[in-house]
């Protein structure tokens, strides 16, 4: 089985997220699936099968498949259409979140995702204590949103995990407007086995919902403020998010799945 590792949302090796791309024939058991994910030991990990003009993409975390994940989608693209279909500017997949597309313009890849509704809830004691520090709002779509009022706050914030796997929510998104772009944030996933995802599109489909209406307006330069650090450039369009950005294929590899 052939699989690449791409750093996606940003323009060089070792920034952005990576994530390991398996594009296959047929599908392996989901339980070999997880094998890989784990042994990976990466946020993601991204199989995908051709069916029709289509591709079915999933996506594995170290603690299981998700709904959603944009840095991975972002990746497969980057694969399919410079090392498999590379006539194509255009690739749509079949998910668990519907029917995705993701274009190349240049050399930036746009992704059209479904936007989260969000749900204004209560700040907690528990948030506060979680993060070690209290976030002006909460909101609520698949993942816990909460917005402080620094970027700083945001930047230097160092969580606590177990106490954050606590909170409602499947990810914790925190978020503050940014100097240089229109937001940062930072995500962290404990409950996927993953403390700080590097670089979250998924995420982002609540977090430009949320400063599109704030700032009022539909195109935000949003910056993902890990370690390692990735740029997203971002449209709402409703009940849709557009999220572009770059990508570096970091390693491709065989993989011996089974062999001694």
């Amino acid at each position: 089985m052939k699989q690449y590792i791409v750093d996606a949302f940003t323009d060089k090796t070792f920034g952005g997220n990576p994530a390991a791309v398996c594009v296959m024939d047929r599908w392996p058991s989901d339980s070999l699936m997880l094998a890989i994910t784990g042994e990976n030991n990466l946020s993601e990990t991204a199989f995908a099968v051709r069916e029709g003009d289509k591709y079915h993409l999933r996506w594995f975390t170290p603690g299981g498949e998700i709904d959603l994940c944009g840095h991975a989608t972002l990746a497969t693209a980057w694969v399919i259409l410079n090392r498999y279909e590379p006539e194509l500017e255009k690739v749509a997949f079949t998910t668990l979140s519907g029917d995705l597309t993701v274009v190349r313009k240049d050399d930036l890849y746009e992704m059209d995702f479904p936007a989260y509704r969000l749900e204004k809830v209560d700040v907690t004691p528990a948030m506060a204590d979680a993060m070690g520090a209290m976030p002006q709002e909460a909101y609520m779509g698949r993942d816990l949103l909460c917005v402080f009022d620094s970027e700083d706050a945001v930047r230097n914030m160092q969580p606590d995990l177990d106490k954050v796997q606590k909170l409602d929510g499947l990810l914790l998104q925190v978020t503050a407007a940014g100097n240089g772009f229109d937001c940062v944030s930072r995500t962290f996933a404990p409950k996927c086995g993953v403390p700080e995802d590097p670089v979250c599109g998924s995420g982002h489909c609540h977090i430009v919902p949320y400063w599109a209406g704030r700032l009022g307006k539909d195109r935000l330069a949003a910056y993902q403020a890990s370690k390692r650090g990735g740029t997203l450039y971002c449209a709402f369009q409703g009940g849709r998010v557009k999220l572009a950005g770059k990508a570096a294929l970091y390693a491709e590899a065989e993989l011996h799945v089974g062999g001694k």
